[in-house]
């Protein structure tokens, strides 16, 4: 058994499942949202302020990082994105501690593996493959479970809002008194725009940096609405009001749509992942029936096609389930 067969094949699995993860990733609909928001915001931005904030902001975020963080910093291609995604999933995870997780999974499964019998060069893909691939899972995961935590308590948020403007309480008090009484995840985002306000900022630079965090559209459209507010007037109460109703009916739309397509996405995870699984039970049967498949150059292209028809197909199937709200 040599090694190219070996990387080769496993490059095309690992290029099969990059395939089927952004298949499924669904599609992009930030940045349209961003740049919106962000041309609404400038007309409010007050340069002097925001030099000063973001200035103590970064004091702040210097003195939290640890050496462990700084030196994990300077083999991560891209700190700032990854202290964002660590930061949306609500924990205390830090760079360090990611890149720390990262380093043991991959030598404590190639390890085991090892001696287990498997090469050495084999063992160190596969750890390597499951040290990155497992904790960006795991982040993942944990981002998405937040932020549908988010919006399934943000309306009822928007309503508190509305009952403090009606009772005659500004727009920045009402904030607090979220951020008080409303549970996390929700209550923990309207602390933060709370205290970047105390510390300088404006609130709708406050109120940026959180969307920036976030993500969602939900609280974009929160974020377009006020501005569009400050900048031509009205009932703030009435608009955000209607904005909740709004916000009530798209998470309607989206249980709906995900279960009318449950049985599309459970026939493209069951397609895309049958064939690793019989493979593997082969393997571990008969590993000699299997070996050739390493070692033949016909068996080779053969898998490699397969993969890639497969991984095409399952991407269309991905994409057809996939709906933009």
């Amino acid at each position: 058994m040599t090694i190219l067969p070996m990387i080769i094949f496993f490059a095309g699995a690992l290029s099969f499942l990059l395939l089927l993860y952004f298949a499924f990733a669904g599609p992009n609909v930030q940045k349209a949202q961003s740049k919106r928001l962000k041309s609404v915001r400038q007309r409010h931005a007050a340069a002097s302020s925001q030099i000063s904030a973001e200035a103590q902001m970064n004091r702040i975020l210097a003195k939290r990082d640890t050496k462990m963080d700084s030196f994990a910093g300077r083999f991560i291609p891209r700190p700032e994105m990854l202290r964002t995604r660590l930061s949306q999933t609500g924990t205390n995870w830090t760079l360090g501690q990611y890149g720390m997780a990262v380093v043991a999974l991959t030598i404590v499964v190639g390890g085991l593996l090892y001696f287990q019998g498997l090469p050495w060069y084999l063992g160190l893909l596969i750890g390597t493959f499951v040290g990155f691939g497992l904790p960006h899972l795991v982040v993942g995961f944990l981002i998405k479970r937040r932020i549908n935590q988010f919006n399934t308590k943000f309306p009822d948020a928007i309503e508190l809002l509305v009952r403090g403007l009606r009772s005659g309480l500004p727009i920045s008090e009402t904030l607090q008194v979220v951020a008080s009484e409303v549970p996390d995840p929700v209550g923990a985002e309207f602390g933060e725009v709370v205290d970047k306000m105390k510390i300088g900022k404006t609130m709708d630079e406050a109120l940026e940096d959180t969307a920036k965090r976030l993500g969602t559209p939900e609280f974009n459209f929160f974020c377009i609405t006020l501005a569009i507010q400050r900048e031509t007037g009205g009932n703030l109460a009435e608009t955000l009001s209607n904005l909740a109703n709004v916000l009530r009916q798209r998470s309607q739309m989206k249980l709906k749509i995900k279960a009318m397509s449950a049985e599309s996405k459970a026939s493209a995870y069951i397609v895309g992942s049958l064939p690793f699984i019989v493979f593997g039970m082969i393997m571990m049967i008969n590993p000699s029936y299997m070996g050739d498949f390493f070692v033949d150059e016909r068996l080779m292209i053969a898998g490699l096609g397969g993969l890639v028809w497969m991984g095409i197909g399952v991407f269309i199937m991905a994409k057809m389930v996939n709906f933009e709200i």
